[in-house]
């Protein structure tokens, strides 16, 4: 996006506020910029009808509004959308919109690539290319709202990247969401998910934000879960069902453990047991996800044993959630973003 000028969505109110007045504005236009572009999806300043000409031209000066373009959108059978966003640098990203019973949620990219190397997820099938802006992040929100036509009331990290590796973008996005005069989604609506940077998690907590967390898991040893989780060298299980432990405390949000289900490979009894014992003090969700293949070659089966692994979480007191599957057919589903514009 256009480095020359500073972005709107880069700002909180109050601090936006402050910006305008060093630039001549008086701060009351503050609010009048975020009403028009958080509530009426309006992102040229020209369009602004009750600013005088003469700060119009000092907003399109000093200030800019670009969000990325949408260089390809499929739409599922399901009605899940995904889009592959397009940054001025040529940076891509997808982001995926999805219809539920309690509202429409979005998946945002926090990178463009990934550095983490997991082996079951697409997005480590590309090149990092780099940390997305947090007013970069923001704009895969409000460009899915405008083109979709749809009120998205929820928002997760889930998509391309490791948040936790951008870890101060994060935390500018989720407070530009948060507040009242843009986005005003709360802390409960938002979900951020990482494959497991410990001191992040730890850091992260002490913000006290009441957003949810969830960790990816997707094995019970350490041994295996480095196998498919390269981060697991630095930062293993036990450190990390530690930093979780952390996380409520300060919070007070059970941690949402993500664990796609592998045929042979996670997914028996054993496994089962195995993750109960390594849970059964911890305050936390576990949610089992369908595996989705990533490519023709690499394509894992998915479990036969989905409802017996759940049996017996639910059996040893552990809360266990199925994923719903939403845009499998056009690779939108849990685990198949690659910012590709071939898929």
């Amino acid at each position: 996006m256009n480095s020359q000028k500073t972005h709107i969505l880069s700002y909180t109110h109050n601090e936006l506020k402050d910006l305008f007045q060093q630039y001549g504005l008086k701060r009351y236009r503050a609010i009048q910029v975020l009403e028009w572009v958080y509530s009426k999806k309006i992102f040229d300043f020209s369009l602004m009808s009750n600013i005088s000409k003469e700060d119009i031209a000092l907003l399109t000066e000093n200030f800019t509004l670009e969000l990325p373009e949408i260089e390809k959108k499929l739409v599922s059978q399901d009605g899940t959308i995904k889009y592959l966003f397009r940054y001025s640098d040529g940076a891509t990203v997808e982001s995926v919109v999805m219809d539920y019973d309690y509202g429409t949620s979005i998946c945002v990219s926090s990178q463009s690539g990934c550095k983490m190397g997991c082996v079951f997820c697409a997005s480590s099938k590309v090149p990092f290319s780099r940390n997305l802006e947090g007013y970069e992040i923001t704009a895969q929100i409000l460009k899915a709202a405008s083109d979709s036509n749809k009120n998205i009331s929820r928002t997760v990290v889930m998509g391309i990247g490791e948040p936790f590796d951008n870890y101060d973008n994060l935390v500018n996005f989720l407070k530009i969401i948060n507040m009242k005069e843009g986005l005003n989604l709360g802390g409960r609506r938002i979900t951020v998910s990482t494959c497991g940077i410990v001191p992040k998690i730890y850091e992260f907590a002490d913000l006290g934000l009441q957003v949810n967390l969830s960790v990816s898991l997707h094995e019970v040893t350490d041994k295996e879960r480095t196998a498919i989780m390269p981060i697991n060298k630095k930062y293993n299980i036990e450190q990390v069902i530690k930093a979780c432990e952390y996380y409520f405390e300060k919070t007070n949000r059970r941690v949402s453990f993500e664990y796609a289900l592998i045929s042979g490979k996670n997914d028996t009894d054993e496994h089962a047991m195995r993750l109960c014992s390594l849970l059964k003090n911890v305050m936390c969700y576990v949610n089992v996800i369908p595996v989705n293949p990533i490519d023709k070659k690499s394509a894992h089966q998915n479990s036969k044993n989905l409802s017996g692994f759940c049996a017996i979480l639910k059996e040893n007191g552990i809360p266990v959630t199925v994923r719903r599957e939403l845009g499998r057919d056009i690779d939108a589903a849990c685990g198949q973003l690659r910012r590709q514009n071939d898929n």
